[in-house]
């Protein structure tokens, strides 16, 4: 049985590991921590996990965690994981961290859009946990950078195509709406139920700091300079997230070329599911699982590719993905905890 704790615990994100947790059958929650909710049970936090009294939070202490844990998930803010992650991982703990502290290889383009980094030697050897994409280094790391949401549902459509020279690197666009839960528990007026209810509008256009995420990750797939034009929305929905990518088709590519390299890539993917010609994602398709879907049209005429893609943004775009790379890391069903019958009404 793997020994989990689950550091920040009081955010959504740290809600879905809780529940995922103690559903799986090969691993045990053993301790959340919450420096705003020391002492408190996790029912009072969440008053809809009746039956987990016992569940009580306690402030971060790596050493006591050493003796309880074998992995520790960081649900933690951007930029306070890097001063957790260095302590438990010199415990001999391993870590996978959903903030995005140890996504980046290049430490410039993180410090960017964030802060000067205090674990750089960690930052390192982190893999970053796309799990249908770095499977096999995650299966032997110690500490896992969890992808993004909004990067996440733009690279598993992409990287494929990239790297297979089936789509040119220039001109990408990104078209993407997430649920309000994709900004976290703390209150702020941009979330706020009148500000967002029957609202729609982008944010945070031409700064958002996942873009630097998105394009290091897809320059490494292409093998050359990505600079991807990102534009997030926020929808009035509570979760789920969609994703609209255009790219242009290099000369003579047929969608039938496009589909053989995504089903070579995804078809054994216990977690992405390629749909039918003419069908495509949508966010009530993939509420409350850990799938990704992906669908696409090319315009034979202007060789204009459109990919859409769906994830619910709290689990594959976070707990969910988290799991998996806990299930790989430890060498057991990758689907184990995550499998189950979607009942989305």
């Amino acid at each position: 049985m793997i020994k989990t704790a689950i550091a920040g615990a009081s955010g959504y994100t740290g809600l879905e590991l809780v529940k995922l947790i103690s559903n799986h059958p090969n691993a045990c929650l053993e301790a959340v921590t919450s420096n705003s909710y020391q002492g408190k049970p996790f029912t009072d936090i969440f008053p809809s996990m009746h039956g987990f009294e016992s569940l009580v939070c306690t402030p971060f202490d790596a050493q006591e965690l050493s003796q309880k844990a074998d992995v520790v998930f960081l649900a933690l803010p951007h930029k306070v994981s890097m001063a957790f992650a260095p302590q438990l991982i010199d415990k001999g703990i391993k870590v996978i961290d959903l903030s995005a502290d140890f996504r980046f290889d290049d430490i410039k383009a993180y410090e960017a859009v964030y802060q000067p980094h205090t674990a750089a030697k960690l930052l390192e050897e982190s893999v970053y946990g796309l799990c249908e994409i770095n499977r096999e280094r995650i299966k032997t790391a110690r500490i896992i950078g969890n992808p993004g949401c909004y990067p996440t549902s733009i690279l598993l459509p992409l990287i494929p195509l990239l790297k297979e020279k089936l789509v040119s690197p220039l001109g990408l666009i990104s078209d993407s709406k997430s649920g309000v839960s994709g900004a976290g528990r703390s209150v702020s007026l941009s979330t706020h139920f009148c500000e967002v209810n029957e609202a729609f509008g982008p944010y945070k256009v031409g700064n958002h700091r996942h873009t630097p995420e998105i394009n290091e990750v897809l320059t490494k797939a292409a093998g050359e300079t990505v600079s991807l034009t990102f534009v997030p929305h926020l929808v009035p929905v509570t979760r789920g997230m969609v994703s609209t990518i255009y790219a242009q088709v290099c000369a003579g590519v047929t969608e039938k070329q496009i589909r053989t390299v995504l089903d070579k890539w995804y078809g054994n993917e216990p977690f992405v599911r390629i749909l039918p010609l003419g069908k495509f994602p949508n966010m009530s398709h993939v509420k409350g699982t850990n799938f990704c879907d992906i669908g696409f049209h090319l315009d034979p005429v202007s060789g204009r590719l459109i990919m859409v893609s769906a994830i619910d943004n709290l689990l594959k775009g976070a707990a969910g993905q988290a799991v998996q790379n806990m299930n790989i890391m430890f060498a057991i069903d990758e689907k184990a905890g995550l499998d189950w019958v979607q009942t989305p009404l």
